[in-house]
């Protein structure tokens, strides 16, 4: 499960210190929110070199999804038909751990931190990956912690989630979810839950933590009530 961030970081750069240029993975209906983390599997060497160079700069990694469903970074478009668009708000995160494997593949955490609207995109970098111009002003109270007095009503979000794991015919570690805090618990489920990409662009978009909680139920009952379904997981 996805973990809250409830401090500051120490090595959590300030508003000030964001980077002025960011490069980006587009993956469709793969969620990173502020305070959550995402692991990633990282083998195509556009991505690899990517992470590569993040790692020798600012660290950071702006998550956008595609605008066309299904999308992954430009895989299948004809060679003429440029990159897929993405959506205009992503959410930037810092590697905070990587492992290598013996394949030839990075295992990496990011950890999300601000939320961002996409200026303008730079030219394609020369290792193949994108990059855009980030705007965080919006999204200021992500890294000031505005959200921490969330306004849950934990009682009906954990029934939706057990109806929506009934109807999925899904397991989950109760004891788990019923410890974490409300912050962590509707941050990890907003990550984690099987919704398609335009409803997890619009968690992402939710102006704050009580209108995302408010969002997260209702998507979840919504899905137990039959009202959507699973999706394929995108590639990393």
């Amino acid at each position: 499960m996805s973990e809250r961030r409830v401090s500051s970081n120490p090595f959590d750069p300030a508003f000030e210190q964001l980077p002025e240029v960011l490069p980006i993975f587009p993956l469709s209906g793969v969620l990173l929110l502020p305070g959550g983390r995402l692991p990633l599997n990282i083998f195509e060497p556009r991505y690899l070199a990517m992470f590569f160079d993040a790692l020798a700069g600012a660290r950071m990694i702006g998550m956008l999804q595609p605008t066309m469903p299904g999308g992954f970074a430009g895989d299948g478009l004809p060679d003429d038909s440029g990159p897929p668009q993405v959506e205009g708000v992503g959410c930037a995160g810092r590697i905070v751990a990587f492992s290598e494997t013996d394949d030839g593949r990075l295992l990496v955490t990011l950890a999300g931190l601000i939320r961002f609207e996409t200026g303008k995109e730079l030219a394609t970098h020369a290792n193949g990956y994108r990059r855009v111009i980030p705007n965080y002003e919006r999204y200021r109270g992500d890294l000031d912690g505005d959200d921490m007095a969330m306004e849950l009503d934990r009682p009906r979000l954990m029934s939706a989630l057990e109806g929506f794991f009934r109807a999925r015919k899904l397991q989950g570690d109760w004891s788990g979810l019923k410890r974490a805090g409300d912050d962590n618990l509707v941050t990890s489920l907003a990550m984690v839950c099987p919704f398609a990409p335009t409803e997890k662009q619009a968690l992402l978009e939710a102006p704050d933590g009580s209108a995302r909680a408010r969002l997260l139920i209702a998507l979840l009952e919504m899905a137990a009530m039959g009202g959507g379904g699973p999706q394929t997981p995108s590639r990393h």
